[in-house]
């Protein structure tokens, strides 16, 4: 049972009475922050009574006269200016809980009219290593296919997997030029990633000292430009005050891009071994670009050797998915599309969306003094073709409502281009959207890096946040009051469930659109707001049928029914009955976070204090002990359920 949807409704057909659209007067209805102000709490009177000139409180009055909630609630109660507070009667909430106790799903009801979803996410490109970067994509598009599939929608989850254009044209110049070819038979993927590097390394360093020159007259002239700023702003100039900020922010990107270019310069001529590949491959950017052009053509031997990459590159990965516990619909790859981009600017071309503009092909958008570049004057395609094509291939294969790319924040303008050219293709008709994230800081407050400066490999985050897990296992189990109880063997298995959850948790827990700080500290807590912290809740609500050896199935049928008299039963029980709109609240703006907070209060405020307050196995009469004992059973479930939602396994005990 959905309450907050219920009340609602409730007031959505009043308020048509006064206003054309009450959307916006409807999402004031909220769950109330403090107990003693209701369950619920409508604050629409306020901005209605502004809009009808009349007193707040006065419209509150009319409006509680006109509300019919008395099957769900007690009598409403109007407060301050104009608040109304809505309490769900107690018999209500007992027989809502016992429902939700008797349904597989919690609660949650089938959306009544389904959607088609395609979420895009995850998006590794083949040949390298997956890294921190990948984490967040991964996970968020998870829980999205997750949460939306729990409410009946049809998800199609798809991992736009980069195996095609330049990446394979500096690993082929590699593999020709640089393999060390013991290390590929050992281990393949490792070595390509290895060529991978050097190659860009390599082009980096050329192109940097080509840039170096024109870099330093840009500086100089960013500097004339802000000292002749300046002295205008000085002089009371309030526009060249404004123009200053603006030239000051150019200046200091430049000398940003100039000290990164001098670093990756000397970490080539530094290096005896980099400087002598720089100086024997002088025009190596070029002839990637050739070996790229190469592969796209269907040059028989650069196809062979990327038909040899691809399944040692897929294999690695699913290896790393599968720890993760994460898995896909469909993974087609840019190399799937490929055939079709020729078509799509074509096509774009003859509908006048597209036009010739100095050798390249473009759409020229309003709003917008980018093009978007659909063919660069080479010929060669761009990611952008690759999206097009991509829209036009789901549209026709899956007929979509919607389709989400969760894709860093990075690529926003990207995003807007997409979506405005596909609008003006003639796909007007399905929802795109962009769900953006944040990046993955370290302490420094720069993205997260090894203390090499490389970014942080996946794999090796996995094996670091295991390692430390199983070290809070370990001492948890050995510091139990009866001696430890756990096996070796279970101490691994319980380290992986909660390592690998303890990472998951502590991106999803962030609001996506934030930057955060990783921390395997905060990670792991089991005191805090965690993965651990919630994984313990429920091995303890676990270990209380486990003590009491209870039969839950013999318990669920005897006919007990949940009791509400004490302020933390009651909370508790209110509570679980809001999973559905957490749900509910989550996808509104594909925010986990709204769920992963849900859960944390579950636990931390509302059974925690039960929990102390409300003996459980030592009740004070049959009834209450079988009450509290639904309860906790219920917590558990739904605690389970929720983590299960944000990819997050559960275990039986810690």
């Amino acid at each position: 049972m959905n309450v907050l949807s219920e009340l609602r409704l409730r007031f959505a057909a009043m308020l048509a009475s006064y206003v054309d659209d009450p959307t916006e007067l409807l999402e004031l209805i909220r769950r109330s922050q403090d107990a003693k102000f209701g369950d619920y709490q409508a604050n629409c009177a306020m901005p209605l009574g502004k809009r009808l000139s009349r007193s707040p409180r006065e419209v509150a009055a009319e409006l509680v006269e006109r509300l019919d909630v008395s099957d769900l609630c007690q009598p409403p109660e109007i407060a301050g200016p104009g608040f109304i507070n809505l309490r769900v009667r107690d018999d209500v909430l007992t027989d809502a809980l016992m429902s939700t106790l008797a349904d597989r799903r919690l609660g949650v009801s089938a959306i009544q009219s389904p959607r088609t979803y395609i979420v895009d996410y995850s998006a590794p490109n083949v040949a390298k290593p997956m890294h921190v970067g990948h984490i967040r994509s991964t996970v968020i598009g998870d829980a999205l296919v997750r949460t939306l599939r729990l409410l009946g929608h049809h998800v199609i989850g798809d991992n736009h997997i980069g195996d095609w254009g330049t990446q394979f044209g500096m690993i082929i110049y590699g593999y020709r030029h640089f393999r060390d070819e013991a290390a590929y038979r050992q281990s393949a993927v490792s070595e390509l990633a290895r060529l991978y590097r050097l190659v860009h390394q390599l082009v980096d360093y050329h192109q940097c000292v080509a840039r170096l020159p024109e870099l330093a007259d840009e500086i100089e002239e960013a500097q004339l430009s802000v000292a002749r700023l300046r002295s205008a702003a000085e002089s009371g100039d309030k526009k060249a005050k404004k123009e200053c900020r603006r030239a000051e922010s150019r200046l200091n990107q430049l000398r940003e891009e100039h000290a990164a270019a001098i670093e990756k310069i000397d970490a080539v001529r530094n290096d005896p071994n980099l400087s002598k590949q720089a100086a024997e491959h002088p025009r190596i950017a070029e002839a990637v670009l050739h070996e790229t052009a190469k592969l796209h053509e269907g040059d028989e031997e650069n196809l062979r050797l990327w038909r040899e990459f691809m399944p040692a590159c897929q294999r690695e990965i699913d290896r790393i998915y599968n720890r993760l516990g994460v898995t896909f619909d469909v993974a087609l790859g840019e190399s799937f599309y490929h055939d079709q981009l020729r078509d799509v600017v074509v096509d774009l071309k003859s509908r006048g969306i597209a036009e010739s503009s100095e050798g390249a092909v473009c759409v020229f958008l309003e709003n917008s003094s980018v093009p978007m570049i659909v063919q660069k004057k080479d010929g060669a395609f761009l990611y952008a073709t690759t999206d097009l094509a991509t829209i036009r291939y789901r549209m026709r294969t899956w007929s979509p409502d919607a389709m989400l790319y969760v894709v860093d924040h990075r690529q926003s303008l990207h995003f807007e281009q997409l979506f405005a050219v596909a609008r003006k293709w003639g796909y007007d008709n399905v929802e795109l959207t962009h769900v953006s994230f944040g990046t993955v800081l370290g302490e420094d407050g720069r993205p997260f890096k090894t203390r090499s400066g490389e970014t942080v490999g996946l794999e090796g985050l996995l094996n670091e946040a295991v390692r430390r897990a199983r070290e809070v296992v370990a001492a948890n189990d050995d510091a139990k009051p009866q001696g430890a109880e756990l096996s070796n063997a279970e101490r691994d298995e319980i380290a992986e469930v909660v390592g690998i959850g303890a990472l998951k948790y502590a991106d999803l827990m962030h609001n996506r659109t934030s930057d955060y700080v990783f921390s395997y500290e905060k990670m792991l807590n089991d005191r805090g707001d965690s993965a651990t912290y919630l994984q313990y809740a429920y091995a303890r609500v676990r270990s209380i049928f486990a003590r009491g050896k209870v039969d839950l199935e013999t318990l669920r049928g005897s006919g007990a029914r949940i009791l509400l008299d004490t302020p933390q039963e009651r909370g508790l029980g209110m509570q679980l009955l809001r999973f559905p709109e957490a749900l509910e609240q989550m996808l509104a703006d594909f925010r986990p976070n709204v769920l992963t907070a849900y859960l944390f209060e579950l636990a931390d405020r509302y059974f925690s204090p039960f929990y102390q307050s409300c003996p459980v196995l030592k009740a004070e009469s049959d009834p209450q002990r079988d009450s509290r004992l639904l309860l906790c059973d219920l917590t558990a479930q739904v605690l389970k359920q929720g983590l299960d939602l944000l990819g997050i396994k559960v275990v039986e005990k810690m």
